[in-house]
């Protein structure tokens, strides 16, 4: 009968040992060991993923925001430039608007040549009321043209270089136009001042003059064309021992923003100041 060696008692026990924990484990006596083990090996790893996205997030940031920043930069630009094209677009949607109501101006007065000119100059002086355009003798410009745009009357050309003019604006002190009530077609003059407000002056005692009612120019005086429009009444001053009323105008004319005007280039004023009683021939 063969011996055992201690090393085969050894090998013996162990394996009797194996197969006791195996029946154990079966047997579900190792159940609440290994659920404490499971949760314990969980946390480890909860523990440990934690710590690894933290020091990933360390890692990654940095470089995150200098990318954030960079693309929040160039979304700026982008809104900047999109936001000064809206600006172009509407500025030019702007000027086609008036340059169509001048054509539509010039279309609807026939009776009239015009050229068109831009607004490229305005005077700085607060006594003084004029702008300069882009058009001079070069183009047939001359001194004492009229000017106007689609609202009314703006003025007359007062000096002429090759490429420029001088338009002296109704509302300039200096500024004198024969005109006439449309309603009661009473004849009046219209005066400019220092402050840019019209005048009325020399309007008869007993002519109706109302608010609202519309001046246009008379053609008296040879300054200007007849029946250009000027502007409305805004009030009336009357006062039964003066020998005339007056009143203020409101003009059609926006002067602030004046970017285009037209120049009535086939008028020609006529100077009858040696024709009045007094003048010396």
């Amino acid at each position: 009968m063969k011996k055992f060696t201690p090393r085969s008692l050894q090998t013996f026990i162990i394996i009797l040992i194996a197969v006791g924990l195996v029946l154990m484990a079966l047997g579900g006596y190792f159940n609440a060991a290994a659920t404490r083990l499971s949760g314990a090996f969980v946390d480890a790893q909860a523990w440990l993923s934690l710590r690894y996205l933290a020091l990933v997030d360390f890692l990654t940031v940095p470089r995150e925001v200098v990318s954030l920043r960079r693309e929040n930069a160039e979304l700026r630009a982008e809104v900047a430039r999109l936001q000064g094209r809206v600006i172009q677009l509407e500025q030019q949607v702007s000027e086609a608007q008036v340059l169509a109501a001048l054509v539509d101006f010039a279309r609807t007065n026939p009776e009239n040549e015009y050229l068109g000119a831009n607004v490229i100059g305005r005077d700085p002086s607060p006594f003084l009321h004029y702008v300069i355009i882009d058009a001079g003798s070069n183009l047939g410009i001359r001194p004492g043209m009229p000017v106007v745009t689609e609202q009314g009357l703006v003025g007359r050309v007062e000096a002429v270089t090759s490429e420029a003019a001088r338009v002296r604006l109704i509302t300039d002190p200096a500024s004198q136009v024969n005109v006439r009530l449309q309603r009661s077609n009473t004849e009046a003059i219209l005066l400019g001042s220092i402050t840019g407000e019209l005048s009325l002056e020399m309007i008869p005692q007993d002519a109706n003059v109302e608010i609202g009612d519309l001046v246009l120019t008379s053609g008296l005086g040879g300054g200007f064309p007849p029946n250009l429009l000027v502007g409305q009444v805004l009030n009336v001053r009357k006062l039964d021992y003066e020998l005339f009323q007056q009143a203020v105008i409101q003009p059609t004319v926006d002067f602030s923003r004046l970017q285009y005007v037209l120049v009535i280039t086939d008028f020609r004023p006529v100077n009858i100041t040696p024709l009045l009683p007094g003048s010396t021939p």
